[in-house]
């Protein structure tokens, strides 16, 4: 790749002799329509299959799933979500099937662009702000093709346009291997986590054997302030970590005497309410000193028990599933922090919970370098798509 890099020199790209073109031009539109009640084809996928930013199709749904016309697919389309444009929704077709009616479905016009490139122009910011710009409607802005065929973009010559797309097919080649290692890890952490919860290797126990769980403090709505020390709610628990952003509140520190809900690195958070009920999260250094709040609950883990141990334990279906047992109704479940207490897990040693313990510490570890890896490799794929276009 870097060969390539060299060769094109994107920092100094020459565009003295690119053509303008109409979307029009550049792509066709196909609008052949589809009764689900009626085909053979086994695939359908909606936008909820798509996710932001990837030309890849990972999720798939089936025509008895949904009503009402759709539209046909052929492998090397993509389906753009023309509804809500700002998601950046735009995906390589690699199957016959339908798609929703609230996309468009695409097809490079070989003549003026690279099929192999298209998919990364349509990626590009260039062209995702025009699809924000000429959305209309409110609560879900939409494209119309009226106005979408008349969008004028520059684009490079035929003769440049394989090398280009070789470059950015390469860079998107490093992505997917480095997904596929990460998925690896990802199966041997619930391989690791099946085998404890399995009740012919390990009898079970009640959690409070190992921890027990403090509930947050229930702040009055008057103590938010914009800045000052955060209070995390369970919003704040994302992917397995907490991220405070510019939406989360903070308060004084000297408003009351909290020391018991002062959180410190390493202390293993849970989910009490809501729709992501069970989810964990631990604190980073960052957030050593911030406040627990109400409906978010802190394992106070006992003495000589591993917390990488208890975090594979924790983070695993087979917890959650116990834990569902507990949940009460009503419009969103709820657990009190006696229900998490009594939980059932696997009944180790000391001695057990320490080998499962540096086995969960490498594999989560893994799990955060590849992350980085791969969030690093977006950034330096989606400048390169913007360099280009």
């Amino acid at each position: 790749m870097e060969i390539l890099t060299e060769k094109i020199d994107l920092n100094n790209l020459d565009k003295s002799n690119w053509e303008t073109f109409k979307f029009d031009e550049i792509a066709q539109k196909i609008s052949k329509t589809i009764d689900p009640n009626e085909t053979t084809l086994e695939t359908y996928i909606g936008l909820e299959h798509i996710d932001a930013g990837d030309l890849h199709i990972r999720r798939k749904g089936s025509p008895d799933d949904v009503k009402g016309g759709k539209l046909r697919c052929y492998p090397g389309d993509i389906i753009f979500g023309k509804r809500r444009a700002y998601q950046r929704k735009a995906a390589i077709v690699d199957f016959d099937g339908i798609c929703s009616a609230h996309a468009f479905v695409l097809r490079a016009n070989s003549e003026v662009i690279d099929s192999k490139l298209f998919p990364f122009f349509l990626h590009s910011d260039q062209f995702m702000h025009r699809m924000v710009d000429i959305s209309v409607g409110g609560l879900s802005p939409t494209i119309n093709w009226g106005d979408l065929k008349h969008q004028e973009f520059l684009l490079p010559p035929k003769d440049q346009q394989a090398q280009l797309a070789k470059l950015l097919w390469a860079m998107d080649e490093i992505i997917e291997r480095e997904k596929e290692v990460l998925g690896s890890v990802e199966l041997k952490i619930k391989s690791t986590q099946k085998m404890l919860f399995s009740k012919v290797n390990y009898p079970r126990i009640k959690l409070n054997k190992y921890s027990t769980i403090l509930g947050g403090y229930a702040f009055s709505s008057k103590s938010f302030i914009n800045e000052g020390v955060p209070v995390i709610k369970i919003k704040n628990i994302v992917k397995g970590e907490i991220l405070v952003d510019d939406d989360s509140n903070y308060i004084t520190p000297d408003v009351l005497n909290l020391d018991k809900y002062v959180l410190s690195q390493g202390d293993i958070l849970i989910a009490m309410t809501g729709a992501t009920l069970g989810k964990i999260g631990v604190v980073q250094n960052k957030y050593d000193g911030a406040f627990l709040n109400q409906r978010v609950g802190k394992f106070q883990m006992k003495k000589g028990i591993d917390r990488w141990f208890m975090k594979g334990v924790l983070d695993s279906e087979y917890f959650l599933n116990e834990l569902n047992k507990y949940i009460g109704e009503g419009a969103q479940g709820n657990i009190s922090s006696e229900d998490v207490s009594k939980t059932l897990v696997p009944n180790l040693s000391e001695s057990e919970m320490s080998d499962f313990g540096q086995k969960f510490e490498s594999l989560y570890n893994s799990i955060k370098s590849l992350g980085n890896k791969i969030s690093s490799s977006k950034s330096l794929q989606k400048s390169l798509i913007n360099q280009i276009f």
